[in-house]
């Protein structure tokens, strides 16, 4: 088993520009799959969960080469996201393996409950959507409580380099790095190749114009490459510690969030009550929330992003039926024969009926 798995790796990393190829030509065709044949979305979904979790392993092996071979190291420095989950992964057991295991479970969630309304009755189904929100908020439990600190999204590392440009293991040097010995002088040229005459003046119509603007000014080229403080900050203190107990509050009531909304929605789908519920605790953990400092980017980019999620709503309950959905089928039905537009109408044709029956095309 060892020596396959070691078998594997080397060639991941020999042909890790035709994978990562494949990887984003599959990906493309999980999109337009849904609708062309009989289950083509469970089709699609077991794909995408196939290939979600085969780019978390691959990410990790080249995460460990990168790390072992002096070469591989990236000349600009990584994001702040990477920098922060990748240093809780090296620190703490627990939240390398709680926030493998939460991510692994968003990649086949929606996969589940497709079996699970295939194979269960609709109550079976909706307790088993009930058991993985329970399990994935203990998980944002553990992470929290190892933390300390607000959740960033995704709690592992992602991939920031090309694959297609990390060259296969060989003994050929590499090109980021500088040579181990400096390059020999070019050989001069022979006396008889010298063009002893002197040079003519340049013709008008030959030179280059001159410059329509003046170059950049010196604080423009330095400031982008100016280290700020969080460039040298302790990668696990780039969030701060919750302190207050109104900050733990916010968090909590957003890690349980989708916990309730869908407990709710499992008893009752009828009225607007999980809806409002989820809306209200989205609010309320809003405005409990601290207000991060300037320099605390990484946690006013998590902020930014879960309200950007706040949008989803408009996919979800009374709102999708009554207000999103007729209008999506409208622009649907007056573009259907518009050339190129067809093609959009189409796709949103497809997968109106998907986020109708699944919970998790469009879940918290």
């Amino acid at each position: 088993m060892a020596s396959a798995i070691a078998s594997y790796e080397s060639f991941l990393v020999n042909n890790v520009s035709t994978i990562s190829t494949l990887e984003s030509s599959l990906r493309s065709v999980t999109w337009i799959l849904p609708g062309r044949f009989k289950d083509a979305e469970l089709a699609s979904e077991a794909l995408s969960a196939l290939l979600n979790v085969m780019s978390m392993y691959h990410d990790t092996i080249l995460s460990k080469i990168m790390q072992s071979e002096p070469k591989y190291k990236p000349l600009l420095p990584f994001s702040l996201h990477v920098r922060y989950t990748k240093a809780w992964s090296e620190k703490s057991f627990t939240y390398k393996w709680a926030a493998r295991a939460l991510e692994l479970i968003r990649f086949v969630e929606l996969l589940v409950e497709m079996g699970l309304r295939r194979k269960a009755s609709v109550k079976a189904r909706w307790r088993g959507i009930v058991i993985i929100e329970m399990i994935k908020a203990f998980l944002r439990c553990v992470l929290l409580r190892v933390t300390r600190r607000p959740l960033i999204s995704p709690p592992i590392p992602e991939r920031e380099f090309d694959p297609s440009v990390l060259p296969p293991l060989s003994n050929t040097s590499s090109p980021t790095l500088a040579p181990s010995s400096p390059p020999s002088s070019l050989p001069s040229t022979p006396d008889h190749l010298r063009n002893n005459h002197t040079p003519l003046p340049p013709h008008p119509l030959l030179t280059p114009p001159p410059p329509t603007q003046s170059p950049l000014p010196v604080e423009d080229y330095l400031l982008p490459k100016a280290l700020t403080t969080a460039s040298v900050r302790t990668p696990t203190a780039l969030v701060k510690v919750l302190t207050s107990p109104k900050d733990w509050i916010a968090e909590v009531i957003y890690i349980i969030r989708p916990l309730i909304y869908a407990s709710m929605l499992a008893s009752d789908r009828e009225t607007n009550r999980p809806l409002l519920t989820a809306l209200a605790l989205e609010f309320f953990s809003r405005n409990l929330r601290r207000v991060p400092s300037s320099s605390s980017a990484l946690e006013r980019a998590e902020y930014a992003r879960r309200d950007r999620d706040i949008l989803w709503y408009l996919l979800r309950g009374s709102i999708w039926e009554t207000w999103t959905r007729p209008k999506l089928e409208s622009i649907a039905d007056s573009t259907a024969n518009v050339p190129l537009l067809g093609l959009f109408s189409a796709v949103v044709k497809d997968w109106i009926p998907l986020i109708d029956e699944y919970y998790y095309y469009t879940a918290p």
